[in-house]
């Protein structure tokens, strides 16, 4: 079953853009390329900049927590979007929708 991801994030406000959007392009470059990823989109709030949502489609619960498994290694650490965050960010998983 497919699993929908909404990560809200706060940025910092002293950095360059050109900092925060290498930052999140690198970070997520590496989501996009992980096993089950389907799609990945930034959504930039209009009234606030600084207040991103990711949204992430995975193909399965099973490969997102393999993800989240991953980023938690030595390997997968993201510590680039770790350095322009201002607060730690929020995940939203949806694995359940409403037919319309």
């Amino acid at each position: 079953m497919t699993m929908t991801v909404f990560l809200e994030v706060r940025l910092r406000d002293d950095l360059p853009a050109t900092t925060i959007e290498s930052a999140i392009r690198e970070t997520l470059a590496q989501t996009r390329a992980f096993t089950g990823n389907e799609s990945l989109e930034v959504l930039v709030d209009d009234a606030d900049a600084t207040r991103l949502v990711v949204l992430e489609r995975w193909t399965t619960a099973a490969d997102h927590d393999a993800y989240v498994a991953w980023r938690a290694t030595p390997e997968g650490k993201a510590e680039a979007l770790a350095a322009i965050l201002a607060e730690p960010p929020v995940t939203r998983t949806f694995d359940r929708t409403i037919g319309l």
